[in-house]
C-alpha cells in the first residue's frame, strides 16, 4: 500500500533523482523553458518553485540555500539576478506546464515547462493573454469600412490627376 507516499520516484534512486532534478532546475533557470517528459516536469515544479520563492529575498542565507539545491553558481546568479526580479510581486505559480503530445520512440507523454513571466505571448498585456482593443460599436465599425473605401477612391483619383 502506498499510504502517504506522494513523491514521484521517477524510477531512480534518491541520489540519482536529486541530481536529475538539480540539473533540470538549472536548465530551466538558465533557458527559461525546457522540453521534458510530463512526469519529470511535474516533479520539477515541486522542486523548483520553493527555490524561486527563496530567491525573492536576496540574502546570503537564501543564496546558500539555493546553491545547496542547484549546485551551480551560474544558475544561482541567474536566479537571483533575472528570475527573482521578474517574479518579485507574484505570490506563487512561477511555472507553467504545457502538454505537447507523445514521444514517437516510446510514446511517453511530453511537456514543455517554462517560467511564467518569461513568455511574451502570455504576458504581453498586464495579466491578460489577449491584447486590448478599443471599444467600438457595430455602427461605427461599418462606418469605418466605408470611410476607408472613400479614402482609397479619393487617393486614386488624386494620383491620376497628378499624372
Amino acid at each position: 500500500m502506498r499510504h502517504g507516499d506522494k513523491i514521484n520516484n521517477l524510477g531512480r534512486t534518491s541520489s540519482h533523482r536529486k541530481a536529475l532534478l538539480s540539473n533540470l532546475a538549472c536548465s530551466l533557470i538558465e533557458h527559461k523553458r525546457i522540453f521534458t517528459t510530463l512526469a519529470k516536469a511535474k516533479a520539477l515544479r515541486l522542486f523548483v518553485e520553493p527555490i524561486i520563492t527563496k530567491s525573492k529575498d536576496d540574502s546570503t542565507h537564501s543564496r546558500r540555500l539555493a546553491f545547496a539545491y542547484l549546485k551551480s553558481k551560474d544558475a544561482v546568479s541567474a536566479l537571483f539576478k533575472d528570475v527573482a526580479v521578474k517574479v518579485g510581486d507574484r505570490k506563487g505559480g512561477y511555472t507553467r506546464i504545457i502538454k505537447t503530445g507523445n514521444r514517437q520512440g516510446d510514446a511517453a507523454e511530453m511537456a514543455l515547462i517554462e517560467l511564467v513571466d518569461f513568455n511574451e505571448l502570455y504576458s504581453s498585456g498586464k495579466g491578460s493573454a489577449k491584447p486590448e482593443k478599443a471599444k467600438t460599436t457595430r455602427r461605427s465599425r461599418a462606418k469605418k469600412t466605408t470611410d476607408k473605401i472613400e479614402d482609397a477612391t479619393e487617393t486614386s483619383t488624386e494620383e491620376t490627376k497628378g499624372e
